[in-house]
């Protein structure tokens, strides 16, 4: 019943659309909280929401350079999302019509 749990727990945090086009962002390349707001054009306090959700879950993985946090996926022993992944449209078109995303 554990790995029904654990399933069921990732199946909720990708049942939302905002959390999904992030997973579907961080597949193109890591991001901090500034790139994904400017992108999705809402605020830093809502995608920081659904960083911290998908960082509990174990979806992604933060990383510090100075004062930024950087987020990648974390699909490590997660073949289950495998299949979910490949799903999800590319997000490059969009981040390429974005310029100097970084928050530096």
């Amino acid at each position: 019943m554990e790995k029904i749990d654990e399933l069921a727990e990732c199946m909720k945090l990708l049942s939302d659309k905002t959390r999904l086009t992030i997973l579907a962002l961080l597949k193109e390349r890591e991001m901090c909280v500034c790139d994904i707001v400017d992108i999705l054009d809402t605020t830093q306090p809502n995608i920081s929401q659904h960083l911290k959700k998908l960082k509990l879950g174990g979806l992604v993985n933060e990383t510090r350079r100075s004062q930024w946090i950087y987020y990648s996926l974390n699909m490590d022993n997660k073949p289950h999302l495998q299949s979910v992944m490949k799903q999800l449209p590319s997000m490059k078109e969009r981040l390429e019509s974005r310029t100097a995303l970084r928050c530096e």
